[in-house]
């Protein structure tokens, strides 16, 4: 199969008609959204939905969410729209929030991994919104990587791991947020189950109380189901083994540049994933900004890139953790599925 790359820099509409008919044919399109590109398929056609999983290489006992155009869709996908919802959409639509209800009948199980529940969000880009309207129906999307890589961040990262599996990419350039959607359950007390750009503190000034579910910063048990997508043990991962060292930014470099030492002495390609404030205390080694620890929203938009380029030249990777509060959530909490949890406090 030959994929095809269209542009969307000039207009924002560019391929989306092409898109669309492929979509409606129960065929594969790559799209650009705020967060992450999606690997998208007619979202109420199981055998369609199957071949994202075949396209990724990943197991189909994790759930997709589904993409729509327009508000008022989800009352054709979930059982009934609670309250709470539309404040949420009110509030955070278009944009990278996804909330998980009861689905509706028409909603296929290949979509929710055969659970009851089904995920749905509104994208803020255009040209994902337009892909939609096109296709007239929802779009079923994960990230558009081979199954366990780092998400993709451009149309260059969908096109390394799906060239020749899919027909159509649409390039929209880099993503502005870098990581996935905020995943926030409303079954129940309403719980975030994966951080994102759409923060715990933002959506408690809406609604109120917000739980963390315990996986954001663990490993799913072993006969617990993932209710959302990002919730397996290990996700998101490069080529290159990764550790995380976390503590007060001064020690951590200092146990960062011991472990450099300590690995490159076995032979290995060793790097190093800091931030702007800790670069100085990198001097003479192989290292890589993130961005500013004080804004934690630069990190997670560089976070795939590096673990993919840097991943792909050496063998090991040494990255510091970061404070947990706001967007520094979403970030650690995939820089430690990316380690597979491989992770020091110092």
């Amino acid at each position: 199969m030959k994929t095809e790359v269209i542009s969307t820099a000039r207009r924002e509409d560019a391929g989306t008609t092409i898109g669309a008919e492929l979509i409606q044919n129960g065929e594969l399109v790559a799209f650009p959204t705020e967060t992450v590109y999606g690997l998208g398929a007619n979202g109420l056609d199981g055998e369609a939905v199957n071949r994202i999983f075949e396209a990724k290489g990943r197991p189909n006992d994790n759930p997709l969410i589904l993409h729509i155009a327009k508000k008022s869709d989800v009352k054709d996908l979930w059982a009934h729209v609670p309250k709470i919802a539309n404040t949420l959409m009110d509030t955070f639509w278009p944009g990278p929030l996804t909330m998980i209800f009861n689905k509706a009948d028409e909603v296929p199980y290949e979509v929710t991994a055969g659970l009851e529940t089904v995920a749905i969000r509104m994208p803020s880009d255009k040209t994902a919104r337009l892909l939609i309207q096109k296709a007239g129906v929802p779009i079923a999307a994960p990230s558009a990587n081979r199954s366990g890589r780092p998400s993709p961040t451009t149309a260059k990262h969908v096109l390394d791991d799906m060239d020749g599996r899919i027909p159509l990419i649409l390039d929209g350039g880099p993503c502005r947020y870098g990581v996935e959607s905020t995943v926030l359950s409303l079954v129940g007390e309403p719980t975030i189950l994966r951080p994102g750009a759409i923060t715990r503190e933002m959506l408690e000034a809406v609604i109120g109380p917000v739980r963390l579910a315990p996986s954001i910063l663990e490993p799913l048990g072993a006969r617990e189901v993932a209710a959302s997508p990002g919730m397996k043990y290990k996700h998101y991962a490069p080529d290159a083994d990764v550790h995380v060292i976390e503590g007060e930014p001064k020690a951590a470099a200092k146990r960062i540049r011991s472990l450099y030492y300590e690995y490159e002495s076995e032979g290995k390609r060793v790097a190093i994933l800091g931030t702007d404030q800790t670069m100085p205390s990198y001097r003479n080694l192989t290292a890589y900004s993130l961005g500013d620890r004080m804004e934690p929203e630069t990190l997670c938009a560089n976070l795939f890139t590096l673990l993919r380029d840097v991943g792909s030249e050496n063998d090991v990777i040494l990255a510091e953790g970061v404070d947990t509060r706001e967007t520094g959530l979403a970030f650690m909490n995939r820089l430690l599925r990316a380690a597979g949890f491989q992770r020091e406090t110092v």
